[in-house]
């Protein structure tokens, strides 16, 4: 990929290949955040997981601390009294079966997480081809098919993040803006680690994390000690 020169003059600023510890990775990550926006801080997981083997898919959820500064759209598949539930707790959208051919057909996406009551999946099942490739589907380990929809609102618009192995198994969750603190973007970031800690496939043998690196929108990354991130 061909790199801009504001991109090459911040690489010669700090040492690429040294391991920061968690507050000092955030310091160097904010100072490479130099576009015009609120760049998005993301951090990128390695791990020695293989994701064709079911017992090592890591898949789950997490409440960051500070929240990720981005307002997100829910989008709640509900019926009856939950619908009613919803809609209190403050979804963006609710709806049901009228919902299929307006996301099928129509093209519409405007909901950054979809939540469902169990008895709703054999109705959003049918939006699998849509939702699944976006990564919106509900799932149980998310958090985001269940029947207390009052509680999975309030913690997906307080910050609740989902993060899961892509096909190089490495998983990309977002931890918040640039304009946030370092201490809060470090808070976050030890909030996902011991999520991610405590998902360790238990079938897996050898080192569980490969590598850690977090970097702005636009920006080039800077590695965390993986040793510490183990430990969070």
């Amino acid at each position: 990929m061909k790199r801009g020169k504001k991109y090459k003059e911040l690489l010669k600023a700090y040492d690429k290949s040294k391991q920061f510890d968690t507050v000092e990775a955030m310091e160097q990550v904010k100072k490479n955040a130099k576009a015009k926006f609120d760049e998005t801080i993301e951090v990128h997981i390695r791990t020695g997981c293989d994701g064709r083997h079911a017992e090592q898919q890591i898949r789950g959820a997490v409440v960051l601390p500070h929240g990720t500064g981005k307002t997100v759209r829910v989008l709640v598949f509900a019926k009856g009294p939950k619908a009613d539930e919803a809609e209190a707790a403050g979804a963006d959208y609710v709806g049901a079966d009228e919902l299929i051919p307006k996301i099928q057909n129509d093209g519409w996406l405007d909901f950054d997480v979809v939540v469902a009551t169990p008895d709703m999946m054999a109705v959003v099942g049918r939006l699998g081809r849509v939702l699944g490739p976006k990564g919106l589907m509900p799932n149980p380990k998310a958090g985001t098919v269940t029947m207390d929809v009052t509680k999975a609102i309030e913690e997906i618009k307080a910050g609740k993040i989902e993060y899961r192995l892509d096909k190089a198994n490495i998983v990309h969750v977002p931890i918040g803006k640039a304009s946030f603190s370092e201490q809060d973007l470090a808070d976050n970031f030890l909030a996902l680690m011991g999520a991610i800690n405590k998902a360790k496939p238990a079938s897996l043998k050898g080192q569980y994390i490969r590598s850690v690196t977090v970097a702005p929108t636009m920006g080039p990354g800077v590695r965390i000690n993986t040793m510490r991130a183990a430990e969070a």
